[in-house]
């Protein structure tokens, strides 16, 4: 069993953007989570912190601290093979 933390995906259900990156997580296999923050106020808000005041989905933390915000499939599928 791996001790690594997975990848936190902030998003909402609505957003295309957001459809897009959990698609490239889930094709390669990313141990990631999914957090709607139309249903956790506390993530929207760590969004908004993180975003100089913008909610802006996808914002993708990755283990090591890095965080991607509405990322390209290539970016994040560099990201992910690193």
């Amino acid at each position: 069993m791996s001790s690594q933390q997975p990848i936190v995906m902030y998003g909402t259900t609505w957003c295309p953007d957001c459809r897009r990156a959990l698609r490239v997580l889930q094709q390669h296999g990313a141990a990631f989570l999914y957090v709607n923050i139309e249903e956790d106020a506390t993530a929207a808000d760590y969004v908004v912190q993180v975003n100089n005041g913008y909610r802006s989905v996808p914002t993708i933390v990755f283990p090591d601290g890095s965080i991607l915000v509405e990322p390209s499939s290539a970016e994040l599928l560099a990201k992910l093979v690193g």
